[in-house]
């Protein structure tokens, strides 16, 4: 009874031996079986990763393709800006040399009338005018010397005979009107 007990009892530490080997090996199914999901999980989330990555790539470069798009218009518009700039600059230096000539000739003009009207009236004929012996000759832009015949010449000028007992006068608006 001894050795059935015996035999027995390791029939039972071979029964309870073998319970452990299977209880074993199903844990180690149990871990290679995690590490399988997790393994492909880990394969899973890194191809997500990629594809977002590849993904964030991608709309970097459409947006660098479309801010060079946008950056290309706007060296355009200053260009053009800039030669605008550069053409009304030019009108203006043009316009500005123009006033400062006809400012001078509306002064020269005003000049001339004062001393025709200051010539003309008698009771100021001891005021001399710098202008009796000389003209401006808008052509040549200078003062010349006044002929000996001038007077008959004046008579011959059809300009003659406007009044010109008032200065002339002209506003920058009017200038520009011509």
């Amino acid at each position: 009874m001894a050795g059935s007990s015996t035999t027995t009892g390791g029939s039972s530490h071979k029964y309870s031996g073998y319970s452990d080997d299977q209880e074993e090996q199903q844990q180690k199914l149990q871990v290679v079986d995690r590490k399988r999901k997790r393994m492909l999980s880990n394969r899973e989330s890194a191809r997500r990763s990629r594809m977002r990555k590849q993904k964030h790539l991608d709309d970097l470069v459409s947006q660098v393709g479309h801010l060079k798009e946008d950056n290309s218009r706007i060296m355009t518009s200053i260009n053009i800006t800039n030669q605008l700039y550069v053409n009304m600059e030019a009108e203006n230096s043009v316009l500005r040399a123009q006033m400062a000539e006809l400012t001078n000739r509306l002064q020269s003009l005003n000049e001339i009338i004062d001393c025709i009207n200051s010539n003309g009236d008698t009771n100021t004929s001891n005021t001399t005018c710098p202008f009796d012996d000389q003209i401006f000759d808008y052509d040549s832009r200078m003062m010349i010397d006044v002929p000996d015949d001038y007077g008959v010449m004046m008579m011959m000028n059809p300009w003659n005979s406007l009044p010109l007992n008032q200065p002339i006068m002209a506003s920058a608006d009017q200038m520009y009107m011509y």
